[in-house]
């Protein structure tokens, strides 16, 4: 299903505004814009995405009925073996502004708005501008928006020199590594469609007046970036599927296990990770539901304490289980706070050390030192987590995430392209 020019039928009726949503990257990416697309349904708004072709996203938006259109390479394909190296990110990058300006530019035709979020979506703006539609960048966190408080994170591309500390310098340095990764190809696709260059690519994606797709509570905005912010909450695509029913019965057998699950870190997920956390849980007499994910966790031997899931409606189990062991997604990190789990966060890469910090700030769980833990370490952080006085922080922290971001901000987009 695309959006052409004029009046045209998504699913089941004619629509007065249409939206165009668009991201690459994980499920953390892409499940929000299912949340927001069902959001936007609600109030008569028909939302087509454009996603990558990974075949648990097209499930993920076959299962919302959200209209879905392919958008880029598989993000499995691209993260799954070894870690990608800056030079993979030298050529992906702009194969998929390529990807974007062939793929949006045939769709948004017809299109009131176009929202896009996921990794530095340079040519959704352009795209937009060439239209003259209107164009939202959506983040789910403040990491990577230039900000006097903090420094930016890694990027490929030539370091910061160790010595510079001025933040103000950092940012400009960081602008640059987003040039050199996506200023080329970006600009040759502009002048293609007539549109003259862009000389700073990151903040021409970025906008002014940004939109922050996260809980208040878990991470607060005012005054932590440069920009101009707009806080809508969440993105939560609701989920009312029951939990299969051996999965409910291993619950019902005992205790509260521990829930261990590193998405699609495929190439960053700690060496051993499984067999750590497993030892780790049974050192405090706890089972363990192991979600596999991308990077295929597994089981260290046939007890029956461990119970191995795939994709499952996580919002229900986490409010049966003793603490999430995870990686410290956005998503995880929220669908946890909601279900007022305590939580161990292991952080990996970009966004994941600040949700770390914040789970450990509000006394929620705790943040993990290092990358790569072991027995003894995830054994002293479960320790905490386990404390009757961090389940109680997490059930009274739970109270404060709100669940109606989608609907804020669908009701700010549908003003937006009205």
């Amino acid at each position: 299903m695309i959006c052409r020019p004029g009046r045209l039928t998504w699913g089941n009726g004619e629509s007065e505004v249409r939206v165009l949503l668009t991201t690459w990257g994980s499920r953390g990416d892409v499940e929000p814009l299912a949340g927001l697309a069902v959001a936007l349904r609600g109030l008569g708004v028909e939302a087509l995405v454009c996603a990558p072709p990974d075949e648990d996203f097209v499930r993920l938006l076959a299962r919302a009925d959200i209209p879905h259109v392919p958008l880029g390479p598989s993000v499995r394909s691209v993260v799954t073996g070894p870690k990608p190296t800056a030079r993979d990110a030298f050529q992906l990058a702009p194969a998929l502004v390529a990807a974007r300006f062939e793929t949006l530019g045939a769709v948004a035709p017809g299109c009131d708005a176009l929202l896009a979020t996921g990794l530095m979506p340079a040519g959704a703006r352009d795209v937009a501008d060439k239209l003259g539609i209107r164009y939202i960048y959506g983040s789910f966190h403040i990491f990577g928006l230039p900000s006097r408080h903090f420094a930016p994170g890694m990027r490929p591309g030539t370091p910061s020199p160790r010595e510079e500390t001025d933040k103000r310098v950092l940012w400009q340095q960081d602008a640059q590594r987003v040039n050199d990764l996506y200023g080329p190809a970006l600009n040759s696709h502009r002048a293609a469609i007539g549109l003259p260059p862009v000389d700073n690519v990151r903040d021409h994606v970025f906008t002014g007046r940004p939109w922050l797709a996260a809980d208040a509570t878990l991470c607060p905005s005012q005054g932590m970036t440069d920009l101009d912010l707009v806080q809508t909450g969440a993105w939560i695509l609701p989920d009312d599927r029951p939990l299969p029913d051996d999965l409910d019965a291993f619950l019902d057998a005992g205790a509260p296990p521990v829930y261990v699950g590193f998405g699609s870190m495929a190439a960053h997920a700690p060496e051993g990770v499984a067999r750590v956390a497993i030892e780790a849980a049974r050192a405090h007499g706890r089972r363990v539901v192991l979600a596999s994910g991308w990077a295929g966790l597994a089981p260290v031997d046939d007890a029956g304490d461990c119970f191995v899931v795939g994709e499952v409606n996580q919002q229900a189990l986490f409010g049966r289980v003793a603490a999430v062991v995870h990686h410290g997604g956005a998503g995880t990190t929220t669908t946890t706070a909601r279900a007022g789990a305590p939580q161990v966060v292991v952080p990996q890469i970009a966004d994941q050390p600040y949700w770390a910090g914040r789970v450990a700030d509000l006394g929620i769980g705790v943040a993990h030192e290092g990358s790569t833990p072991t027995v003894d370490s995830l054994s002293a952080a479960l320790g905490t987590a386990l404390a009757p006085e961090t389940r109680a922080r997490a059930g009274a922290v739970a109270g404060t995430i709100r669940d109606d971001g989608a609907t804020v901000a669908a009701k700010l987009l549908l003003d937006a392209a009205s």
